[in-house]
């Protein structure tokens, strides 16, 4: 498995818009091939926020996951965010998306950021796992989530 940054993957990351699309269609009915597209687009960054990277194997995309300077509505006090963690299903329990982590903690270290938040509204033990504490819990578009904070070491 290789992680890369979207920015120089896009073609191979764009795999995963089906499989995105149906995961959050529940959460987000409003969204669309399009801004898909759009929000992938938005981050290929290597240097500024948001930026994004993709686990593949070969041609075959995995999963991806984000750095993102805000990622929840309303909570503009909290910077910067881990976001957009997804797996393909069919490469799921197979250390993905721990990894796709330990690169986004990495980078924001290298950017010295000392802390990242995330929510979730299902995961948060896989993040407890990987150090994540909940900080509070909260909504978003209707549904119940975990607020969750990482301490890191600034690089």
């Amino acid at each position: 498995m290789e992680i890369s940054y979207v920015a120089d993957t896009f073609e191979l990351a764009a795999q995963l818009i089906p499989g995105l699309l149906n995961h959050w269609r529940p959460y987000v009915p409003e969204d669309t091939w399009e801004s898909r597209v759009e929000k992938l687009q938005s981050h290929m960054n290597r240097n500024e926020l948001p930026m994004a990277w993709l686990a593949h194997e070969g041609s075959r995309a995995l999963g991806t996951a984000a750095l993102r300077l805000y990622d929840l509505p309303g909570r503009k006090d909290l910077s910067p965010w881990l976001g957009g963690v997804y797996v393909a299903p069919e490469f799921r329990k197979r250390g993905v998306a721990g990894s796709l982590c330990q690169v986004v903690e990495a980078r924001a270290s290298e950017l010295g950021f000392q802390q990242l938040y995330l929510f979730t509204l299902d995961q948060h033990v896989f993040y407890s796992r990987l150090g994540w504490r909940t900080m509070e819990s909260s909504w978003w578009n209707g549904h119940a989530i975990d607020i969750m904070t990482k301490v890191i070491d600034a690089g």
